[in-house]
């Protein structure tokens, strides 16, 4: 095993900081809260962070991620690792966070592609995977779906759903697969070379893990049946994981997401929905919101037919909902910011007054 197994190529060797000759470059493997997992040329450990790279991280996104690299000091033998540094990330997948609270949520880092997976039974939803898709173009991480189950459907109805993506979604690739049969797994494996990193992306039920375990030859992680009723799944995968393939190439198991909210992911949505871009070039007013204005193009183009009414429903609810997000987490940070700022004078009164 190499660094260069593990993704570590130039890029990376370029932009290691001058540190302490007791570091080494490691990649974390495996992250579930607090418990991290790295993985070097010749070890594996448990490992942390140290103090003073928590106190220093402005936010969670700044802290250790599952593909993150990091400089670590391996100590008791090289049964345990304190990481002192988080090397710069190609990429970043993120999202919102679950719940009410608007922060970023960093799930993985230095992806070269996304595998955006879902079933060809109750879980298939076009707008959903327009959400996927908007994740991994804000990323610049190369989107592949994959139409998991084939086996579930007749060939008539699977091909259908895949030329309906196809007709909605442009130049995605697509492919058909069914990890309990085999079908497309070769066609998988000649996507992920040695060195590449990707990532399954996907609700839980769709068969994340089953086609993970079957790119492995092994059922190495646990899987759960879906409920019979609506075919939803219960969270297999509980932290986010990356695999070394036979073959070389690594991926990335992540849990399965009912909340999928997005901000700060302007050229996501561009990159999404490149079509209505460009017929916004030709509306007469730069700032048209394309809901009434006059002399509107996409208003135009969705009366005669050129747009898909679908496709531009879902850009107006997810441009707005990022507008929103945005909003409210400027709000937030500035508040933290004037926060910081008045615990910062306090602390410099209560100095000035003991001296």
């Amino acid at each position: 095993m190499t660094l260069e197994d593990l993704g570590f190529d130039d890029w990376f060797r370029t932009r290691i900081p001058e540190a302490e000759g007791f570091l080494r470059p490691a990649r974390v493997i495996a992250a579930d809260r607090d418990h991290l997992l790295i993985r070097d040329d010749t070890r594996e450990a448990p490992a942390e962070t140290t103090g003073a790279l928590q106190f220093g991280a402005d936010g969670p996104e700044d802290l250790p991620a599952v593909g993150d690299w990091v400089m670590a000091d391996f100590v008791n033998e090289d049964t345990f690792a304190l990481i002192h540094q988080v090397l710069p990330r190609k990429t970043r997948l993120q999202r919102k966070t679950a719940g009410k609270r608007v922060e970023l949520q960093l799930i993985a880092a230095n992806l070269d592609f996304a595998f955006l997976v879902q079933s060809l039974d109750e879980n298939f939803n076009l707008p959903r995977l327009e959400r996927y898709l908007v994740m991994a173009n804000q990323s610049g991480i190369a989107p592949i779906i994959l139409l998991s189950k084939s086996d579930l459907e007749e060939a008539e109805i699977r091909e259908s759903r895949a030329e309906e993506i196809r007709a909605r979604l442009g130049s995605v690739p697509v492919r058909l697969c069914s990890p309990k049969t085999g079908e497309g797994i070769p066609g998988i494996r000649e996507i992920i070379h040695p060195g590449l990193t990707g990532c399954l992306l996907g609700s839980s039920g769709v068969g994340k893990t089953t086609l993970l375990n079957r790119l492995l030859g092994e059922d190495r992680f646990a899987v759960r049946e879906v409920r019979a009723g609506d075919g939803k799944g219960r969270h297999t995968t509980t932290r986010r994981q990356l695999a070394l393939l036979p073959g070389g190439g690594m991926l990335i198991d992540t849990p399965g997401m009912r909340e999928l909210g997005n901000f700060a992911v302007r050229d996501g949505i561009e990159r999404t929905f490149p079509e209505i871009r460009e017929l916004a070039a030709g509306c007469r007013f730069r700032d048209c919101t394309h809901t009434g204005e006059p002399g509107c193009a996409v208003a135009a183009a969705l009366k005669s037919g050129a747009l898909d009414r679908g496709r531009f429903d879902n850009w107006l609810k997810l441009t707005r909902e990022s507008a929103r997000l945005d909003m409210s987490y400027a709000e937030k940070r500035d508040k933290d910011r004037r926060l910081g700022r008045f615990y910062r004078s306090v602390m410099k009164s209560r100095k000035l007054e003991r001296s």
